[in-house]
């Protein structure tokens, strides 16, 4: 055979395997097709503040003129930047902010609503004053990082939220039910150990309320009054809260992802330690309770 012939073969034949190769969804010759991968979406459950900025100069300047054919006498800056967000004819207005979330400050994500009618819930997060016991939650799916020119310069992920809840840390402790086992008398320890508690899963390092160990940790934080009652019986017998640890449970598998949250209370007298331990399902969106709170045991 010359040259030419076997050129003309060599090209036939890198063409035959780019069609074997190029076809979407269809296995080459030999090859048994694999299932397409589907990635678990990244939830988030975190704990933090929720900020309005300006996303860029244009809008500080409408913002700014607005505000000056409003009716603010009286009114703080923040005061008058939450009436203004409240009057139904500066809905617009609302859209246009960035909307920022900070994890101890630090700027964690930048929110946007997975349902146009869930705006409403940013404009909540807007207190007349601001408080250092401010707290909002958000639940939702966090997706890729957010172009510079959508919050003026700022690169950090952008979560679509499902639910935003705001309250202030005084009134989720006297929110949490008192354990029937505890007497009036003592609501008052009941809640200065609930206080002392949900600090400290406020401040757990690196806490952006992205994985799934920190997922659950926050859905107890808001959701599962027992671990509070059992900070207080702690305390009453001299006991201190000395580690907060959450790992895969031996439950999790190929369907559900469940997360072992290990509570250690550590004797001030004899250093002795007992644990406890709460399994919760973080499969999905929302977190739910799998077992209640248990003695824990080393293995």
């Amino acid at each position: 055979m010359n040259s030419t012939e076997d050129g003309a073969e060599n090209e036939a034949n890198v063409g035959a395997a780019s069609l074997l190769t190029a076809s979407p969804g269809v296995a080459p010759l030999g090859r048994t097709p694999q299932p397409a991968v589907t990635r678990k979406p990244s939830f988030v459950y975190a704990l933090g503040r929720v900020e309005p900025r300006f996303a860029s100069l244009a809008i500080e300047k409408e913002f700014a003129q607005t505000m000056g054919r409003a009716e603010t006498a009286g009114l703080t800056d923040r005061q008058a930047l939450l009436s203004l967000l409240e009057t139904p004819s500066n809905r617009h207005l609302i859209r246009q902010l960035c909307w920022v979330f900070t994890v101890e400050g630090i700027e964690t994500y930048i929110l946007v609503p997975g349902h146009p009618s869930d705006f409403d819930l940013l404009v909540d997060t807007v207190r007349p004053e601001r408080s250092g016991d401010d707290v909002d939650v958000v639940v939702g799916v966090r997706g890729a990082l957010a172009a510079p020119e959508k919050c003026n310069g700022l690169v950090v992920p952008v979560v679509a939220f499902t639910q935003i809840y705001s309250f202030d840390r005084d009134g989720l402790v006297a929110a949490i039910p008192r354990p029937d086992e505890l007497d009036a008398e003592r609501d008052e320890d009941f809640r200065s150990s609930a206080a002392e508690m949900f600090d400290r899963i406020m401040q757990i390092a690196d806490n952006a309320g992205a994985t799934d160990e920190h997922r659950a940790v926050n859905y107890l934080a808001l959701r599962y009054p027992a671990i509070y009652a059992k900070a207080t019986e702690a305390h009453a017998s001299e006991l201190s809260l000395s580690g907060i640890e959450a790992r895969p449970s031996r439950l999790s598998g190929t369907t559900r992802d469940v997360v072992d949250v290990i509570f250690t209370f550590t004797s001030r007298r004899t250093d002795v330690a007992d644990k406890y331990f709460v399994r919760v399902d973080v499969t999905e969106e929302f977190p739910f309770l799998v077992t209640k709170l248990s003695s824990y045991y080393d293995r």
